[in-house]
Order: structure tokens, then C-alpha cells, then sequence
């Protein structure tokens, strides 16, 4: 998780929403980004969107059934979905999204992934909350 936090810090001094994600497999990183939405101008360049395509490519398959993917923010629908269909062995993440995170729709990730959560809450919280601030200001 420090290294996914790393990535959201990345983020935050890009000016993109401060998001980070890794792809562990065997206990090696074997993928990171960070959210690069307004970098890319593509709205799909989130963290977990970006991690899982680096992943597969590094991995030669799609199916990602025994990695695990550190967040430090609760993921959308959108990237719950594509972790769905990766089939992650599991998904930990940060702190919660109540607006947008994927929970307010139901479990969108596959019924095997096992979800953690809590890992850094406060610290990934404090930094999404000094970036809207930053905005607002």
C-alpha cells in the first residue's frame, strides 16, 4: 500500500485526482500508475484501469486470478467492473469513496476476489481531502 500512496502522491503534484494503484503477483510489484485523466485527456486513466492493462501486458494474460491490487482510494464502478473481469484474487484499498465508489451499487467485483479494506484510510483520506481543498481555494 506505501507504494500505491506513493503513486497517489505522484498524482497529487500532476494536479489529477490523487489516486494510486500497484498489481502485486508472487510478492512482486509487477505493476504501479497513478490517475492521469486530465494528463491523458482520456476519462478511463484511472489508477486501477492503468494498472491492470500494465499488468496483463507484463503477465501475457488477462486473467490476473493470483495478483492483488493495492488502491488507496475505494474503486469506482467503472474499475470494480474491470477488476471483475481481470478476476483479481483480491482488491485492498485505502479509504472509502462514498460518492462514487463502488459499494453504492452493490459487490461488482468477481465472487472469488477478496476485499480488504482500511489499509492507510487516514492517510489516503487526509490527501484526497488536501486536494479538493486545494481546489476549492
Amino acid at each position: 500500500m506505501q507504494e500505491a500512496f506513493r503513486q497517489a502522491k505522484y498524482a497529487f503534484e500532476e494536479g489529477e485526482i490523487p489516486i494510486g494503484a500497484v498489481i502485486v503477483s508472487n510478492n512482486r510489484i509487477i505493476a504501479k500508475a497513478y490517475n492521469q485523466t486530465e494528463k491523458l485527456n482520456d476519462v478511463t486513466a484511472h489508477a486501477e484501469m492503468l494498472a491492470l492493462t500494465a499488468a496483463a501486458e507484463y503477465l501475457g494474460n488477462k486473467y490476473l486470478n493470483d495478483c492483488t491490487m493495492y488502491v488507496t482510494v475505494e474503486p469506482c464502478v467503472m474499475c470494480a467492473g474491470a477488476s471483475y473481469w481481470a478476476q483479481l484474487k483480491r482488491v485492498v484499498y485505502g479509504a472509502p469513496e462514498p460518492k462514487r465508489g463502488y459499494r453504492r451499487v452493490g459487490n461488482l467485483l468477481h465472487p472469488k476476489t477478496e476485499m480488504v479494506s482500511g489499509i492507510m484510510a487516514q492517510e489516503c483520506a487526509e490527501l484526497m481531502a488536501s486536494f479538493f481543498a486545494g481546489k476549492r481555494n
